[in-house]
C-alpha cells in the first residue's frame, strides 16, 4: 500500500463554485515533500496540505475533512466506464493511493503515511454540482452515487510530511462494520442505514453523526 501521488489544487474560476474566488478542485501531482497538519475547524481552516487551494471553506475542509484520498484502482474503473483517461488528482483528491481499500475503509481506521503522518478516516465524499461540472458528465452525480466508491475524507492525528511513493500502513482498524461506502449510502440513497453509523462513535464526521442521531430520534430509536 502506497501513495502514487500527492496532489495540490490551484485556484481557478468557476460559475459553479460557492466561493467568490472560484474553486481549488483542479489538483495535480507535485514533486517533493508536502507538509500535512490539522487546518482548524470547518469554516476557519481549509485543506490540511500546505499549498493546497481550498476556497469554499464553508462547505469543505476543516479538521474533519483535512485530507481527501481516492484509490487509483477506482479511477481505473471510472476510466473504463467513461472511456477516457483520468489523471491522478482529477477527482480533487489530495492523495492518490495504490493497494489501499479507500472506500471500503472503516470509519475510524487509521493510516500511517510516510514516517510520521497519522490520518483517521472520517467520512465519504458527497458529489456536488461543481464536481459534475469539473468531470464534464451531465449525469455525473447520479453515476458517482450509484457506484458508491466515494473515496475518504481523513483528519490529521499526527502531522508530518508526505511525498509520492510513501508507504501507507494500516495501524488501527475498528471492530465495527461501518465503512466509508456504507456511510455514503446512508447519507445518499439508503437513509434507513443512518442509525448504523452511530456504531462508529466519535470517529465519524460530526455532521454525519448528527444526521444519524436525528434520524433515530425522529423514529423513536
Amino acid at each position: 500500500m502506497k501513495l502514487l501521488t500527492v496532489n495540490l489544487g490551484r485556484p481557478m474560476p468557476s460559475e459553479h463554485a460557492n466561493a467568490e474566488g472560484g474553486t481549488g478542485i483542479d489538483k495535480r501531482p507535485v514533486d517533493g515533500p508536502v507538509v500535512v497538519a490539522a487546518p482548524g475547524p470547518k469554516g476557519l481552516g481549509g485543506s490540511g496540505l500546505a499549498g493546497d487551494a481550498l476556497l469554499d471553506i464553508r462547505h469543505h475542509g476543516g479538521d474533519d475533512q483535512a485530507v481527501y484520498a481516492y484509490a487509483r484502482e477506482d479511477l481505473d474503473a471510472w476510466q473504463r466506464e467513461l472511456g477516457r483517461e483520468l489523471a491522478n488528482g482529477v477527482f480533487g483528491e489530495n492523495l492518490t493511493t495504490s493497494g489501499v481499500e479507500v472506500s471500503d475503509a472503516r470509519i475510524g481506521e487509521r493510516w500511517r503515511v510516510g514516517p510520521r503522518l497519522l490520518l483517521e478516516v472520517t467520512s465519504p465524499r458527497i458529489p456536488c454540482r461543481l464536481f459534475q461540472w469539473w468531470v464534464g458528465e451531465d449525469d455525473w452525480i447520479k453515476q458517482f452515487t450509484a457506484a458508491a466508491a466515494p473515496g475518504a475524507y481523513l483528519r490529521v492525528l499526527e502531522p508530518g510530511e508526505v511525498r509520492a511513493g510513501d508507504p501507507v500502513e494500516l495501524v488501527h482498524r475498528p471492530d465495527h462494520e461501518v465503512s466509508v461506502a456504507l456511510t455514503f449510502r446512508a447519507l445518499t440513497t439508503q437513509r434507513e442505514l443512518l442509525p448504523r453509523l452511530l456504531e462508529a462513535g466519535d470517529a465519524l464526521h460530526p455532521e454525519a453523526r448528527a444526521k444519524a442521531a436525528n434520524y433515530g430520534r425522529r423514529r423513536g430509536r
